[in-house]
């Protein structure tokens, strides 16, 4: 049996940024797209960043810039193009031309990249959704000369399960096929949400941007061991554990899909009913790396998302900011940092910002403790009694609010002091009024 191997990616990444864009910002932008080029497995034979001065309507760059590219890709034997920007399906298909290899751009980049890590079938079919939506307003089997078996979803994968179908009449079918079929996702989403209001634990959402450090943050506080890795997009899937506070009670903790600049609309659109979790989440946690020259930005990108799913700040929803890998920033602006954190903390009824480091642990208390306060500091503290005949109001107690104090007299009575939540001070006083001190 005679196999072949599949063509070897040989890529080259190009970042057009516009004349007003900060130089350094530009070489940092470089190093993002590269690393999403990395993230498709693809060897990076040669990059480019130039400010462009104007984006011509056929080929995105002027004649002369495409010219000088076209030497680079021959150069370097490249068979691959990635340009960090939005093509609009023309200039995708002119630059092809031009060129003679494949062409993406971000967006194209960034869904194959969540191709390729969805592992989940909700994950995969919300990729596949996000990706036809995209191929829709473009030219049918334009990537055909790239083919290679490899049987898995994504772009650069040739034939296979999502091979998309060159009748843009079965194309609009499967597109609301996938839609049916998430949105049945939707709805078991939203069953399981409503258990979850039903049970005592509140739930706590980690959001940040993509490589913050979300995953291991959230195996540090659960004591688990989902897949973290210094890459982007190495956690698609959301999962939930249990999360035990310093005083006992129990929240749920859910790491979600991190954020990127320019996330995909289509993207955000598929994922909503997972994203859907973070809009209703009791309290967000916000990973930040603190070293990354432009986490300022970065974080700005991440307010932005939440927004356009109506969570954050904007909707009155709790937010701690974490900073994270501080043992990457150096050693002279440490100093600077805490005393920022301690500023920014000293307004607030409780701490809401944090500077930590999953890799050394330091901080990880704090913010533990940090949490905890969160989502108490709108409990109320009830002094209530529990007679004999009102025992499993005793036990309901236990089950949803922490107990500070109890005693019992020679009548078998319980004198209870008991923090909770403001809602079930509202069931608890609806159903049992008799059980609160006049």
């Amino acid at each position: 049996m005679i196999s072949v191997e599949p063509e070897a990616q040989r890529a080259l990444v190009i970042h057009p940024a516009l004349l007003r864009t900060n130089p350094a910002d530009i070489a940092l932008d470089l190093e993002e797209a590269s690393g999403l080029a990395e993230a498709l497995g693809v060897e990076i034979a040669a990059t480019d960043a130039f400010s462009v001065r104007e984006i011509k309507a056929a080929n995105f760059f002027g004649s002369g810039k495409v010219d000088e590219l076209s030497a680079v890709i021959a150069a370097h034997d490249i068979n691959l193009a990635i340009v960090n920007s939005q093509l609009a399906p023309i200039q995708q298909r002119n630059l092809e031309k031009k060129w003679g290899v494949k062409v993406i751009d971000r967006t194209g980049m960034i869904l194959e990249i969540f191709a390729l890590r969805a592992a989940t079938k909700e994950g995969k079919l919300q990729v596949e959704l996000a990706r036809l939506a995209y191929e829709r307003s473009r030219l049918v089997r334009t990537w055909t000369h790239l083919e290679r078996q490899r049987g898995g979803q994504g772009f650069l994968a040739g034939p296979g399960e999502t091979q998309i179908e060159s009748d843009r009449r079965q194309l609009a079918d499967k597109i609301r096929k996938l839609k049916s079929d998430l949105e049945q996702v939707r709805r078991t989403r939203s069953l399981q949400r409503s258990k979850r209001k039903r049970a005592p634990e509140r739930v706590v959402a980690l959001v940040g941007y993509t490589n913050a450090g979300k995953s291991t943050l959230f195996n540090l506080l659960t004591e688990s061991k989902v897949f973290a890795k210094d890459m982007l997009f190495a956690t698609l899937d959301t999962t939930h554990r249990v999360l035990i506070l310093p005083n006992g009670q129990k929240a749920v903790l859910s790491d979600t899909v991190g954020f990127i600049t320019d996330l995909p609309t289509d993207l955000v659109d598929a994922f909503r009913a997972t994203l859907e979790e973070v809009s209703e989440a009791d309290l967000l946690v916000h990973v930040r790396d603190i070293s990354d020259p432009l986490t300022e930005k970065r974080k700005q990108d991440v307010l932005d998302v939440l927004e356009s799913i109506d969570a954050g700040p904007k909707f009155d929803q709790p937010i701690l900011e974490v900073w994270n890998k501080m043992d990457l920033v150096d050693t002279d602006d440490v100093a600077d940092i805490e005393e920022r954190r301690d500023v920014l903390n000293s307004k607030g009824k409780y701490d809401r910002f944090f500077a930590i480091s999953c890799k050394t642990k330091s901080g990880i208390d704090s913010l533990n403790d940090g949490i905890e306060a969160a989502l108490s500091h709108s409990d109320e503290i009830l002094d209530v009694v529990i007679r004999p005949n009102d025992f499993h109001v005793r036990a309901w107690l236990h089950e949803h609010g922490d107990v500070l104090e109890e005693k019992i007299d020679d009548n078998g009575t319980y004198g209870m002091k008991v923090r909770l939540p403001q809602i079930d001070v509202g069931i608890l006083r609806s159903r049992h009024a008799q059980i609160f001190r006049p």
